[in-house]
């Protein structure tokens, strides 16, 4: 075994003695930073690189603090303007997920880069700490490598609030395949209306 199993396994085991102490002490420390911050390397190396970060020029990370809970709808004084069963404001959960928030505040602070992928590396009762790998599109090391020189075309500008890195596939409900995902696919609003125009063909 190489040493990125041996890795892969530490973390498989957050609740051994090891790992608590590392995540406990670890998040002491991330309480302390900004919320968004530059990181020189990655945490979790061996996750890092299955999520296709490579230690050259042009791959950086960045680490985030996001505020765990539900979303509260963001009304004056708690007043909606609804009908009565559309009244609430607190016990409301987004749509997206934890990581999709943590990847889109990364992107709009990191304007000149491209989120590529991100993962998990701590928690605690108030927050969750995410790494977000980002590439920049206009270096040379990027450009000039077949494997990830993708991302630098214009189609995958603000690819992260479009649904599109793993995280925002996860909430679009495109981890599902087959009969699951009929009306999930290509999105919930294309099959919506697909059903709801009507389509009147000269020859039917």
């Amino acid at each position: 075994m190489g040493a990125y199993k041996y890795l892969e396994e530490l973390w498989r085991k957050k609740q051994s003695d090891v790992m608590r102490f590392i995540l406990r002490v670890r998040c002491w420390e991330y309480r302390q930073l900004p919320t968004i911050h530059r990181v020189s390397r990655p945490t979790r190396p061996d996750k890092a690189r299955r999520l296709g970060y490579k230690a050259k020029q042009g791959f950086v990370i960045y680490r985030i603090r996001i505020r765990r809970g539900g979303r509260k709808r963001p009304v004056p004084k708690g007043i909606t303007y609804h009908k009565p069963a559309a009244h609430g404001v607190n016990e409301l959960k987004p749509q997206r997920n934890h990581r999709v928030i943590a990847e889109g505040r990364v992107g709009k602070y990191c304007g000149n880069l491209r989120v590529l992928n991100s993962y998990w590396v701590n928690q605690d009762s108030t927050f969750k700490f995410y790494e977000i790998i980002l590439v920049d599109p206009s270096h040379k090391a990027i450009r000039r490598d077949p494997r990830i020189n993708w991302i630098c075309n214009a189609v995958h500008k603000r690819r992260e609030l479009r649904g599109l890195t793993s995280a925002g596939k996860s909430h679009r409900g495109l981890r599902q395949k087959g009969h699951k995902a009929t009306k999930l696919r290509p999105s919930i609003r294309a099959t919506w209306r697909r059903h709801n125009t009507l389509s009147l063909r000269r020859y039917r």
